[in-house]
Formats: C-alpha cells, sequence, structure tokens
C-alpha cells in the first residue's frame, strides 16, 4: 500500500529547463486554437445499482491497467476520535473474503505478473493492478468480490491498526512530514481537512477499539454509487462492461451523504512553531486558504499557474533565495486540487536560522507582488504551454492514462472534465493571475509554522 502522506512536488526537476526553452521559442510560434488536450475516448455508462464504469482502449499491446476508485478519504472521517479510517480499509481490502482468502487473491495476481496495490489521499482511496489482459475477467472477479463480500475478524483489525500505528511513527519521523501535519492542523478549526490522510495519532492509538465504526465506515462508503471501475489499455469496451455488470451487479448497497463540516472564513494569520528534538535545518510551511477545485471558472488554473510562476525553478524568488544568495536548500509550492477549499503550502528549508525570518518575509512579498504586478507574458504563456505539453508527453502508458483520469473522478466523478481542465490554462491571463493572488493570497488567509532543529 501506498499512504499518501510525504509531500510531494508537482513540479519535475526538469521544469525550469522546459520553461526557459518554451521562453525562448514562445515568439515564434502563432497561437492557434486549444485543442483536446487528452486524446483518448473515455465510454462512461452506470450499472443500475450506481456503480459507474469508465473504459478507455488504449494502444498498449496486452496489458490492462484496472482501478477502482473509492469517492471516499480523509475527508470523510467526519467524527470526533475517528480519523484514519480512509486509510485503515486501504490495509483491510487486501484480508479477503471468504471465497477469495488473501493468500488465494496475492496467488492469482502473481500468476498474472501483477501486484495488487493501493493509495489514499484527501478525498479518494484508490485501488489499482496492472497486468496482462487474458487475466480480466478474474481479476473483475477478485475485485468485485473483496468490495461486496470484505469481511474480517476483530483480531485481524487489531493487528493491521497497529500496523498503521507504525507506519504513522516511520512516516512522522521525517521532520518535514511532521512540519506538514501541523500547518494543516493549525490552518483548520473544523474542516476534515485538518488532518492529514493518516489520522490524529490519539486517534491511530485508539484504533483498536474501533472495531464496530470500521464496519461502519465501510458499509458508508463502500457503495456502488460512491465507487467507479475504470479499465484502460488493450480492451473491447462492450465486452469489458458485460464482464463488470456480470461480477459486480448483485452489489446492492444504499448510498450515503456525509456532512462535511464547513470550514468559517479565516480572517487572521495564524501561526504556530515546532521545536523538533533532533538536528535538521529550518523549516518553514506558509499556507493559503485557497477555493475548492472549480472548472466552471479560471480560478482553480490561474493559482496552480501562479504558484508555478512566483515559486517555481524560474521564479525571481526561487533564483535569488537558492540559487544566487543559497540563503535555501529547498523551497516549493505543494497543493493539490480537493474537493473542497483547502490549502497550498510553500516549504522552505533554509540553511541559518538567522535567516528564517527574513525568508519568510520574502515570500509574503512575493506573493504580493504577483496581486500587484502583472505577471511576465512570456513567462505565462511558456509555463502555460508546459503545462499542456507536459501532460500531453505524460499519457504513454495505460498506468498513466488512469492515473491521470483518477484525478479527475475523484474531485468531480466525471472523467471528461480533463479536456476542460486544460482549456481553463490555456485561457488564464494575466489579470486573472493577479487577481487570485489578490483574493486568495493573503495574510489574513494564511497560516505559517516553522519548525527548528534541537542544534539550533
Amino acid at each position: 500500500m501506498n499512504l499518501t502522506v510525504r509531500c510531494v512536488k508537482r513540479l519535475t526537476p526538469s521544469y525550469g529547463a522546459a520553461v526557459a526553452a518554451a521562453i525562448a521559442t514562445a515568439a515564434l510560434a502563432p497561437p492557434v486554437p486549444a485543442k483536446d488536450v487528452f486524446p483518448y475516448q473515455a465510454v462512461t455508462r452506470s450499472l443500475d445499482n450506481g456503480l459507474k464504469v469508465v473504459l478507455v482502449p488504449f494502444d498498449s499491446p496486452g496489458i490492462v491497467a484496472y482501478y477502482t476508485i473509492v469517492r471516499a478519504g480523509s475527508r470523510n472521517e467526519v467524527e470526533p476520535g475517528k480519523s484514519g479510517f480512509a486509510h485503515f480499509f486501504e490495509h483491510m481490502m487486501f484480508r479477503g473474503t471468504d471465497k477469495f482468502s488473501t493468500e488465494q487473491y496475492n496467488a492469482v495476481f502473481r500468476e498474472l505478473g501483477s501486484d495488487a496495490n493501493a493509495y489514499t489521499s484527501d478525498d479518494v482511496t484508490v485501488y489499482h493492478a496492472l497486468f496482462g489482459k487474458d487475466g480480466i475477467e478474474k481479476v473483475i472477479e477478485l475485485e468485485s468480490d473483496r468490495f461486496m463480500n470484505l469481511k474480517y475478524s476483530e483480531s485481524d483489525f487489531k493487528q493491521e491498526s497497529k500496523a498503521v500505528l507504525g507506519e504513522y511513527n516511520k512516516n512522522y519521523s521525517d521532520p518535514e512530514n511532521k512540519l506538514y501535519e501541523k500547518v494543516r492542523e493549525t490552518a483548520f478549526t473544523s474542516h476534515t481537512y485538518k488532518h492529514t490522510t493518516i489520522g490524529f495519532l490519539d486517534d491511530i492509538k485508539d484504533m483498536p477499539n474501533q472495531y464496530a465504526y470500521s464496519l461502519e465506515f465501510f458499509r458508508r462508503y463502500y457503495t456502488p454509487s460512491n465507487c467507479t471501475v475504470m479499465v484502460v489499455g488493450d480492451i473491447d469496451a462492450d465486452a469489458t462492461y458485460q464482464l463488470i455488470r456480470k461480477y459486480y451487479g448483485p452489489w446492492k448497497v444504499a448510498a450515503y451523504e456525509p456532512k462535511i463540516p464547513a470550514e468559517p472564513e479565516q480572517t487572521a494569520p495564524r501561526s504556530d512553531r515546532i521545536a523538533w528534538e533532533g538536528t535538521t535545518l529550518p523549516q518553514i510551511g506558509v499556507a493559503f486558504k485557497v477555493p475548492a477545485f472549480d472548472v466552471k471558472t479560471r480560478d482553480s488554473a490561474a493559482l496552480d499557474i501562479l504558484f508555478d510562476l512566483v515559486f517555481g525553478e524560474t521564479s525571481p524568488l526561487y533564483q535569488d533565495l537558492v540559487i544566487r544568495e543559497q540563503k535555501v536548500d529547498e523551497m516549493y509550492a505543494y497543493g493539490p486540487f480537493r474537493r473542497d477549499p483547502s490549502v497550498v503550502i510553500i516549504f522552505t528549508k533554509v540553511k541559518e536560522a538567522g535567516d528564517v525570518d527574513a525568508v519568510r518575509e520574502r515570500i509574503f512579498k512575493a506573493v504580493e507582488e504577483a496581486a500587484a504586478k502583472p505577471v511576465d507574458a512570456k513567462r505565462l504563456d511558456a509555463t502555460k504551454s508546459n503545462i499542456r505539453y507536459s501532460f500531453a508527453m505524460s499519457l504513454s502508458t495505460a498506468q498513466s492514462v488512469a492515473g491521470h483520469l483518477t484525478r479527475f473522478i475523484g474531485l468531480t466523478g466525471d472523467p471528461s472534465i480533463i479536456n476542460d481542465m486544460y482549456r481553463r490554462y490555456d485561457e488564464v491571463t494575466q489579470d486573472d493571475v493577479m487577481r487570485v493572488a489578490k483574493t486568495y493570497l493573503t495574510r489574513a488567509r494564511s497560516t505559517e509554522v516553522t519548525l527548528t532543529g534541537g542544534a539550533q
């Protein structure tokens, strides 16, 4: 299983070079109408029980990617004291059923030369496998069975909950992850984005006592209407759909709609500090409240571009702090699109403790300048071109295609919006970038946490 905890950069190592090259050539190419950036046909159907099925025939001879997207992540953990259960089920879904034990399940995937896996985020839990096309019916049979008939004992539950505690301790022995946890805990007062995917430590410690609640969580969210089965690769769409209907059709569980607590408007800056027991470079996390993902306006696209322009490798701030002055060891923005209003966090590792306050202030000054002064038009065009080009070039395997579609299914339930999103990127103007900076990246909407090591 792969728990999404560690903060991963959205920018690739080659991003700076790609943008620089794009800037150099931007003036040479005349503007053309934007075409669909996702070139494959995604066939979307639904079973009578509400299960959504997405089928994408793709030129990957003999290879199939099979994804099940459950639109339940840590966002859905609404009861106090009950965080961490979305990630917990990432573990428990491999515990077997009366029909297929864990050993039998794993044996089938070994025979197929595959390894079924999963990951959890704030908004979704995703189960995925890559295998040879000849095994597709067996995989559908296995996957449908565990989603309909998962079974585990209380002793199994307690054993796995202790494993989750061990996972928490391992992940949060990294000061960067601890900073991430504290920023979110400080930034949110009501919404479930307050806790990270793995959950609050006190809740994880109490998890062995929550067997009955675990069954309730499964009944609530592992329902056909809350799931999407997606198959990408060397498939016949009609035949695959008929197999899915055959095996998933008997799945009858009522839909459940959680009441996610709304986060009040933040009207004043927040801050906190962490004293790390070990030795580490000082680290700063500066977060700004941003709206929920929305493809109907340009705000989500403009914010994504803005953070590239202000904190990416080609930005003046990065070039000054990291390259020329060498006061900062690392700096990046992290903020995946989310279903509800969330945060984008600027992570910075500072080389000297005496520079922390000055570096923090320069982060705020950079966004204030972005709100007051238009970004360079060539850099904006180059960044938009790089976003589109990088996405198009990443569609090279069945697994990568499925991964991209999973992102948008998790956000909206609809894979077809992927082209709409990239049209919004193309439409972003200098005024849009200034507007979203002025609206959302204010000190009143900010949260700042500083982590310093024991040697500081």
